[in-house]
C-alpha cells in the first residue's frame, strides 16, 4: 500500500495578492505529510501484527529478551522507588530538623576503635534539662528510652511489645497524631501517673470493637490506664513502627525499667527553631555536652549527635547500587532482545524484497522504506515492553498486599519502560530498515 505525496494545487493570484498563498500551501503540504505518516503507521503495524501472527514462536522467543530486559530494569526502580517514599515518609516522621543525642553513632568511624565507643556513658535525663537550659537554638528537646513487656488487658495478652517511655514534650520533636482520646498532661508526665497511649494495631488486637479509652491495661505487671490511641501509621522499612507500641511517661517506667541503663537505648531529642540549621545546632550541642560532661580540650567526643540525613544518605548509596545492577541486568536482557528484533526484521526485508520493488518503481522514495520498517521495528519492541510492564502490574496486583510495603509502578517508571522500548526498536531495526531503503528497485523485483 503506497500514497504517492502530491503537490497541492497552485492557489490563485488573488490569494498570493492577500498573502493567503503560502498559508495555503502549508496547510496542504502538512495535510499530506499527516496522511502520509497515518498510512506508513498502519502499514508497519499490519507488517508487524502480520509478523507475529505468521511467526509465532520465533517473535516469541525473539521478544522474550525485550520483556525480560524492561521486567527486570522498571522492577527494580518500582521496588527502589518504593522503599525510598516509605524510608523518607519514616526518616520525615523522627523530623529532619531534630539531633539525636546519645551513646551510639548512626554512621561509625572505620578509624575509631570500636571499643572506645563501648566505654562511652549512656545519655541521663538530668542531662536534658541542663541542654535545654543551656542552648540557644533548640526549640525544644526530650528524653525517651525503649524496653519490651508483655501487655495485657484481661484475659488476652500479647508479648514482646515494644515501651516507649517519654518525657513530656516528646509530642514536640515527633510526629505523630492521637486519632482517640489524648496525650499525657504535663502533671501526669511529671508525677509519673500510670497512663498510657497504644498504637492503632495494639488497640484493634486488644479492644477489639469498642474504644480502649479510659480501660486499665497491664504493662509487664504494672497497672496503667489507656488515655489515648495513636492513629495509624502503616509498616516502616525502619521498623519501630507506633502502631505496635505502648508510650508511657518516662517517670512512671522508672518503676519497670532502669532509665540507665544501655540496653534501653536512652537518647535526647532535641528539635531546632526556625531559621537555625543542624549544622550550627550540632555545633552548639556539641560545646554543651562536652561542657557538661566536663570533657579536657584534648579529649574525644563520648557521645553522639545524629541526624536523619545520616540514614537519607546511606539508603541512597544503597538504592544507587541496586539500581546499577538492575541496569546491567535489564541491559543484557535488552541486548538480546535487541538482536532477537533485528534478526526479524532482516528477515522480513528478505521475505517482501519483492514488494520492496514494486514499491520503489511506483515512485516510493526511500525515506518511505526506511520509516516503514523502522516503524515495524519499534512497534514489535514496544509490545516486548508492554508485556514486560503488564507482568510487573500482574505481580503487584497478585503479591502487594501480601508485603509489608506499598509497591506502585509510578507513571515515570512505565514511561521509562516505554521509552526504552522504542530507543531499543529503534536501534535494533535501523540496519535492516536502511539496507531495504537503499535496494535498487529493478534487482528487488527479480529477487525471489
Amino acid at each position: 500500500m503506497f500514497i504517492r505525496l502530491l503537490t497541492p494545487p497552485c492557489p490563485s493570484p488573488i490569494c498570493f495578492a492577500a498573502g493567503e498563498g503560502n498559508c495555503l500551501i502549508q496547510t496542504h503540504f502538512a495535510l499530506h505529510l499527516f496522511m502520509l505518516f497515518l498510512t506508513l503507521l498502519k502499514e508497519s503495524v499490519f507488517f508487524a501484527i502480520n509478523a507475529l501472527v505468521t511467526n509465532k514462536l520465533r517473535t516469541f522467543l525473539s521478544l522474550l529478551g525485550i520483556t525480560i530486559g524492561i521486567f527486570s530494569i522498571i522492577i527494580v526502580f518500582t521496588v527502589i522507588d518504593s522503599l525510598e517514599r516509605n524510608i523518607h515518609k519514616t526518616v520525615a516522621s523522627l523530623g529532619d530538623n531534630v539531633i539525636f543525642v546519645e551513646k551510639w553513632p548512626w554512621n561509625f568511624d572505620p578509624e575509631q576503635p570500636w571499643w572506645t565507643y563501648l566505654q562511652r556513658p549512656v545519655v541521663d535525663y538530668t542531662e536534658l534539662e541542663e541542654v535545654l537550659r543551656k542552648s540557644d537554638g533548640a526549640e525544644s528537646g526530650a528524653f525517651a528510652i525503649r524496653g519490651n513487656r508483655t501487655v495485657q488487658y484481661k484475659s488476652s495478652s500479647i508479648e514482646n511489645v515494644n515501651i516507649l517511655c517519654v518525657s513530656h514534650n516528646f509530642d514536640r520533636v515527633k510526629t505523630f497524631d492521637v486519632a482517640d482520646g489524648r496525650y499525657f498532661t504535663e502533671i501526669e508526665s511529671a508525677a509519673g501517673r500510670p497512663v498510657a497511649i497504644i498504637g492503632d494495631a495494639l488497640a484493634e488486637a486488644l479492644f477489639p470493637g469498642f474504644s480502649p479509652v479510659g480501660q486499665t491495661i497491664k504493662i509487664g505487671g504494672a497497672k496503667a490506664v489507656v488515655v489515648g490511641v495513636l492513629k495509624k501509621e502503616g509498616e516502616s522499612i525502619l521498623g519501630g513502627t507506633m502502631d505496635t507500641q505502648v508510650m508511657v511517661p518516662v517517670n512512671y517506667a522508672r518503676s519497670l525499667v532502669d532509665i540507665r541503663n544501655d540496653d534501653v537505648d536512652p537518647r535526647i531529642y532535641v528539635r531546632a527553631k526556625p531559621g537555625v540549621t543542624n549544622d550550627d545546632l550540632i555545633d552548639e550541642l556539641q560545646g554543651i555536652m562536652r561542657s557538661i560532661r566536663k570533657l579536657k580540650p584534648l579529649e574525644e567526643d563520648n557521645f553522639a549527635l545524629n541526624q536523619t540525613s545520616l540514614l537519607s544518605t546511606q539508603f541512597d548509596s544503597l538504592f544507587g547500587i541496586v539500581g546499577t545492577v538492575g541496569w546491567v541486568i535489564g541491559g543484557l536482557s535488552i541486548l538480546v532482545g535487541g538482536f532477537g528484533i533485528a534478526n526479524i526484521m532482516f528477515v522480513s526485508v528478505k521475505e517482501r524484497t519483492n514488494l520492496i520493488g514494486i514499491q520503489k518503481s511506483l515512485g516510493a522514495k526511500n525515506y518511505f522504506i526506511l520509516f516503514q520498517f523502522l516503524s515495524e521495528s519499534v512497534f514489535l519492541s514496544l509490545i516486548g515492553g508492554l508485556f514486560g510492564l503488564l507482568l510487573i502490574y500482574i505481580l503487584i496486583a497478585l503479591f502487594g498486599s501480601s508485603i509489608p510495603l506499598e509497591v506502585t509502578m509510578t507513571k515515570s517508571n512505565v514511561i521509562l519502560g516505554l521509552t526504552i522500548s522504542i530507543l531499543v526498536g529503534v536501534i535494533s531495526g535501523f540496519v535492516p530498515a536502511y539496507g531495504a531503503s537503499q535496494l535498487d528497485p529493478v534487482e528487488a523485483i527479480r529477487a525471489t
